[in-house]
């Protein structure tokens, strides 16, 4: 049929071989090693490597918008570009995995989304907010340039005139980086605790990609296949506590990670605000994105395994930052990965950017899918291209 997107193909990437895999971290895990904190990554590797002994995770929060939109009814909308390229509906579930995805009222800004899940997270660990010493804000959407949107949250959430309050922005992998970030803070002893928080609408940018491809009379095949991956954002708010040894009442613990850079991948997915639009507009490449990421996942996964001591079978369950299904299907072949361990929420959420794999892991938590002494890999990627994968023991 005219105008469909295949299925994204990638040849280039090489799944890990498990048994070797398992043998050499196995080996790696009986070594006894010094704790390492923000380090270069030892080997021919070049990755950067954290490891913590002191950092526990107090509570994950979550918050969803109320309103759902189906693919279908995006679709509908998009019905005279559809018949003019001879396009035939159902093909963005079908290329994605997502039925449908939510977006918060018209006007709600990231900060009070940020603020909703902020507030439960407190509420769930019971740290008295004023031991809370930083606050991080670490969404792609942002109230404003300046000031920093955390400073509106810092202001909705009370905390004390001590506790620094920024903005971390690194695309989807924001959230990730702002745990390590304030994970590092608390394990030198410069604060107690801290509090990241997220607040992702994508609502605006849904809104302003469908006017955009149907004002233009030219758009065709090549604009609607750069505008895929704008059709699947959907809406979250998430939040997470950390906080020291001793002042933790949690025995979650964060132990450490990896992260890797592609920065010459940077130009597959760019977004900025659009003249004459007043919201957001993003292009992506997505099919070289999937397999650059992908491959960069890989890399760093090998890194990640190596720091943890783990195994991949040794991994009880993996949250990931939810993209689509075809993403998630390759990322778990290459990482030789069982599809068992993992919590999807991508066909009803949508991809929610920074706020996916917060989300992910709170309702996790919350169906009993995590439970207490697990393993879990929290994988992340995103656009730049960036990865970061953090091991917590639940």
């Amino acid at each position: 049929m005219g105008g469909e997107i295949v299925a994204p193909r990638v040849d280039s990437v090489k799944p890990i071989r498990r048994g070797a895999a398992v043998a050499r971290f196995s080996r790696l895990a009986s070594a006894r090693r010094s704790p390492i904190l923000l380090s270069p990554h030892r080997g021919d590797r070049p990755a950067r490597t954290v490891r913590f002994e002191d950092v526990c995770i107090e509570a994950f929060a979550h918050v969803l918008p109320e309103r759902v939109v189906t693919s279908a009814e995006i679709e509908d909308r998009l019905a005279p570009l559809y018949q003019r390229l001879r396009v035939s509906s159902g093909r963005l579930e079908m290329m994605s995995g997502i039925r449908e995805r939510r977006f918060f009222a018209k006007g709600t800004r990231p900060s009070a989304i940020a603020a909703r899940a902020g507030e439960r997270a407190l509420a769930q660990c019971g740290i008295d907010r004023a031991r809370i010493g930083c606050l991080v804000h670490a969404a792609v959407c942002r109230d404003f340039l300046e000031p920093a949107t955390a400073s509106v949250v810092h202001h909705a959430l009370a905390l004390s005139p001590g506790c620094v309050a920024f903005d971390l922005s690194n695309a989807c992998l924001g959230f990730a980086n702002a745990m390590a970030v304030a994970g590092a803070m608390i394990e030198r002893g410069e604060i107690e605790a801290a509090l990241v928080v997220s607040g992702e609408d994508g609502g605006p940018l849904v809104e302003a990609t469908l006017r955009r491809l149907l004002d233009d009379p030219k758009a065709g095949r090549a604009e609607l296949k750069r505008a895929h991956a704008s059709l699947t954002i959907g809406s979250a708010g998430a939040a997470c506590v950390l906080a020291k040894r001793g002042v933790a009442r949690s025995r979650r613990r964060l132990i450490g990670g990896a992260a890797l850079v592609d920065t010459a991948r940077h130009e597959l997915c760019q977004g900025d605000l659009a003249d004459g639009f007043g919201a957001p507009l993003m292009e992506t490449d997505s099919e070289a994105l999937l397999q650059a990421g992908i491959a960069l996942a890989a890399r760093t996964f090998v890194a990640f395994l190596e720091e943890t001591g783990w195994s991949p079978d040794s991994i009880a369950r993996v949250v990931t930052h939810q993209v689509g299904t075809a993403h998630r299907k390759l990322l778990y072949e290459t990482l030789a990965l069982d599809p068992a361990k993992d919590f999807p929420t991508v066909e009803t959420l949508g991809n929610t950017g920074s706020a996916s794999m917060p989300v992910c892991y709170a309702m996790a938590e919350e169906a009993g899918f995590v439970r207490a002494g697990d393993r879990v890999a929290m994988l992340g990627i995103g656009s730049g291209l960036a990865c970061m994968m953090l091991a917590v023991e639940a």
